[in-house]
């Protein structure tokens, strides 16, 4: 409260005319005069120059009945020598401008352009920012006290070849506040806390001293981690606070931005490690070089790491900590950064004070209720007065306790039937590597769950690929096409262009032709949305629906999932019908993958010892490279051929049977697809939410949740979506915040306990889900072990899906199952970056080169 106190007033020194020149808060006017009110609409040009990369953004927004915000974006690096001098950094910039603009074809508009630039600026008015001082490792001559927006137009101008209309100059905090303020029009506050931190809002103008007119708004941007510049916190500041001032590059300067920020919160802990050590507290007395160099411990590296990340971190520093040590740095971690959210929320709580007061609330009561609400914005408040609190307290305390254990032991036991143990884990790997024999032998092959269907993909990248390739991704509603550069030689990388088309409800579900044509369509839009009309390219195309394939150009759809429905697809080859579309054009289709398959040939373009795919997003799938021999589906015994398991189908005749619970029982009963795609019902995002929903449906039920009444947004099919596990179960999530959740379900009065409850359903079930997948997984990389008589097999998946990618610990939990169950494999998991489109330009690349080798 005291540090709050301190700070409006240094808010008020910042306003006034006569006070400001010797503020430490220097309450800056940003001449941005009002918020989004929904209304905006228009193609606007965005540069974000903030550190040692920049953005170039296209932002379409559009007010047409529905609130709509589009945007392209290019990200550019400025070399360093383009840091240090002074024409070079805004040539470089202008460049960079041009280079956008002539790729999205619009170098001939004059469009308006809003330039975030976050350094220390004095505006004078919206388009006109004074550069005060260089930070972050620039240091281009001639341009502090130098306007920004002007340097920026001369370099424009110089190139002669475009023209823009520079409207606005802010920086990132107000950029921050404008950007939520579109979507929630009370957004009056932008808060940053990063590598340094800051803070604006929206301040009436007749407290602005600093700028003319009294009437309406002005944002304020507060510059608030010099305050403390003129001592006002020297009482709060420690020795370590000190020692970190006396070693940077601004000694008395930004001081609490020195005790909040992420750029110094590492170096707090170091130093009281490093005390401590000498004192003998930690680390058995010693310290190493590591742990004695600045900036070596990184920003809140342990503050939510478990004991053996712990131990890891502290290894690195050259130390030999005990259980004990770790332990105490964590402390060490959690007070530093405890300290930091208290000064930043002391210092914002200023900040709303000054809001609520400029909004001059009338009455005692309203002023209360209103300061209750700001203070604990997630609590529905009434006042009552208590009557035998003591007496009749305590036998309600000792009711409550009862009714908890009894209900507790009720809960624990249904969701037991959730938990997984190891021999039941290591029963399912044995029966999926039985399926997975099945599906590839001929005899058993069509009775087989798990078809294990060949791709008739031979190779992974080798790296000598190269040439421009297109692919086109359809999996959804919406679809892209892509093109694809694969280099080699110095500039070996893949380089990628894409755009994304919506797929309209009619055409899913109209004539194939019809969809056909419409893809063909979209194809002819991107080679002249890219300047290549005419142009013959190989095309890979990734067909991500059930597929049988007799070669690598060939994909006989089996059925449509997914909401499509086109007719004439169905038994039909997918190549010849997209052939049969581009009849006119020259474009050559070399290969159709599946998603699965993309991801792993995208992984092994950077790893060559990733022989496995796997999808774990709405749906889950696996592939892998197995030996020919053992492909009795396909002639000849010599080399590998990927393998497509649709391993989503195991357990469709029973395998999985005694794993199921009455929850996965009515999942699978009320979808789309009862009986089929077992497993991936138990594992992917589609289902999991569900599982949880119907598990909080007999909780409530049976009293053990939300006081027995049940809300009927509940009782709706899909309301409880799968990305809520993700927000419920992240470590950083609040439980105020899985009420928040809740209360969108339709569950007004839950309770704090009612939120500890669901977070452990959504915990039991997420976890079972990564087992079975790690189990899963396991029989693939032991199927490739033994195959090639290995004791041990090193090996790579490359892993793609936003449950994999999103959920807080699922892929925690996947590799511990993984490591438990294939001891005798060395896995290593990298995720894929845009597998099914960069994948399928790979194949095809792939394809190319075996094609010239005469292969």
């Amino acid at each position: 409260m005291d540090v709050s106190k301190r700070f409006r007033q240094e808010m008020d020194r910042g306003l006034g005319r006569d006070t400001n020149p010797t503020a430490a808060v220097k309450m800056l006017p940003t001449f941005v005069r009002s918020t989004p009110d929904g209304t905006e609409s228009g193609d606007f040009l965005a540069l974000d120059l903030g550190g040692t990369n920049f953005r170039v953004l296209l932002v379409k927004v559009s007010a047409n009945g529905k609130q709509r915000v589009e945007m392209e974006n290019q990200i550019y690096a400025i070399p360093e020598t383009k840091s240090q001098a002074n024409f070079q950094l805004f040539d470089h910039i202008a460049e960079c401008l041009a280079n956008f603009l002539e790729k999205l074809g619009i170098k001939d508009k004059k469009l308006p352009l809003g330039f975030t630039f976050s350094f220390p600026c004095q505006q004078t008015k919206l388009d006109e920012s004074i550069l005060v001082s260089w930070t972050k490792g620039f240091k281009s001559s001639g341009v502090e006290g130098q306007d920004v927006v002007s340097l920026l137009r001369n370099a424009i101008r110089r190139r002669r070849d475009f023209d823009i209309d520079i409207v606005a100059v802010i920086n990132d905090t107000v950029g921050t506040m404008m950007t939520c303020g579109y979507d929630d029009h009370h957004c009056e506050i932008g808060l940053i806390v990063g590598t340094g931190t800051n803070a604006c809002y929206m301040e009436e103008m007749r407290h602005l001293e600093l700028v003319e007119g009294d009437e309406g708004r002005m944002c304020v941007n507060m510059e608030w981690g010099a305050f403390g510049d003129d001592g006002a916190l020297d009482d709060l500041r420690t020795d370590f606070d000190r020692e970190i001032d006396a070693g940077s590059l601004n000694p008395g300067k930004q001081l609490f931005e020195k005790m909040i920020s992420g750029m110094y919160m590492g170096e707090l802990v170091r130093l009281i490690l490093v005390k401590m050590a000498r004192e003998g507290i930690v680390f058995q007395g010693h310290t190493t070089p590591d742990l004695l160099a600045t900036g070596h411990f990184q920003t809140m590296a342990q503050t939510h790491a478990g004991t053996k990340e712990n131990a890891r971190i502290l290894k690195d520093l050259g130390l030999n900590p005990s259980p004990e040590d770790c332990v105490t740095t964590q402390r060490v971690c959690q007070i530093v950064s405890t300290r930091a959210a208290h000064l930043c929320a002391a210092s914002l709580a200023a900040v709303l004070r000054q809001i609520r007061d400029n909004k001059a609330a009338e009455r005692f009561a309203r002023r209360l209720h209103k300061m209750v609400r700001r203070l604990v914005p997630d609590c529905d408040v009434r006042f009552l007065r208590s009557e035998d609190g003591s007496g009749k307290g305590a036998a309600m305390v000792t009711a409550v306790a009862y009714r908890l254990a009894k209900q507790q032991a009720e809960r624990q036991s249904i969701l037991d039937t959730l938990r997984l143990g190891r021999e039941q884990l290591v029963a399912v790997k044995r029966r999926l590597l039985e399926e997975m024999t099945r599906g590839l032998a001929r005899e058993t092959h069509s009775s087989a769950a798990v078809k294990m269907l060949p791709t008739y993909v031979r190779s992974t990248p080798d790296g000598t690929e190269r040439g421009d390739f297109l692919a086109l991704d359809l999996g959804g509603t919406n679809f892209r096409v892509l093109l694809v550069r694969v280099r080699q030689g110095r500039r070996r990388g893949v380089e990628m262009h894409n755009k994304i088309y919506a797929i309209p409800q009619d055409l899913m579900q109209g004539t194939g032709e019809e969809l056909f044509d419409h893809i063909v369509h979209c194809i002819a839009d991107f080679l002249e949305y890219m300047g290549m009309r005419g142009v013959s390219l190989p095309l890979g195309f990734t067909f991500s629906f059930p597929c049988h394939q007799t070669r690598l150009n060939q994909g006989i759809l089996l059925k449509w999932t997914k909401g499509f429905r086109a007719s004439g697809c169905e038994g039909e080859d997918v190549v010849t019908l997209l052939k049969d579309a581009i009849h006119r054009h020259e474009v050559n289709v070399v290969a159709v993958v599946n998603d699965t398959v993309g991801t792993m040939m995208t992984c092994g373009y950077d790893d060559p010892r990733c022989e496995v795919g796997l999808i774990v997003g709405t749906g889950t799938n696996a592939c892998y490279m197995e030996e020919m021999r053992n492909v009795e589906l396909v002639e000849g015994n010599a080399g590998l051929m990927c393998i497509n398991m649709e391993w989503g189908a195991f357990g469709d005749q029973g395998e999985l049977d005694e794993f199921c619970t009455e929850f996965d029982r009515l999942v699978d009963e009320r979808s789309s697809n009862p009986g089929k795609q077992r497993y991936e019902k138990m594992i992917s995002g589609m289902y999991l939410g569900e599982i949880v929903r119907n598990v909080l449906l007999d909780f409530t039920a049976k009293g053990l949740l939300f006081r027995g009444k049940l809300s009927e947004r509940l009782k709706t099919r899909g309301i409880f979506e799968t990305k809520f596990l993700s927000q419920i179960e992240s470590d950083r999530l609040a439980l105020r915040q899985v009420r928040t959740i809740l209360q969108h379900l339709g569950l007004t009065s839950s309770t704090c306990e009612d939120s500890i409850l669901v977070k452990e359903v959504c915990s039991v079930v997420s976890r079972r889900a990564a087992q079975l997948c790690g189990a899963g997984l396991a029989a693939v990389v032991d199927k490739i072990r033994q195959n090639r008589n290995l004791n041990h097999l090193q090996v790579t998946v490359g892993v793609d899906g936003t449950l994999y990618k999103l959920h807080p610990h699922f892929s925690t939990v996947l590799r511990e199952t993984l490591r438990d169950l294939a001891p005798q494999c060395e896995v290593t998991l990298v995720q894929s970056e845009d597998g099914s489109g960069k994948g399928a330009a790979l194949i095809t690349a792939v394809a190319c080169r075996l094609r010239e080798a005469g292969l």
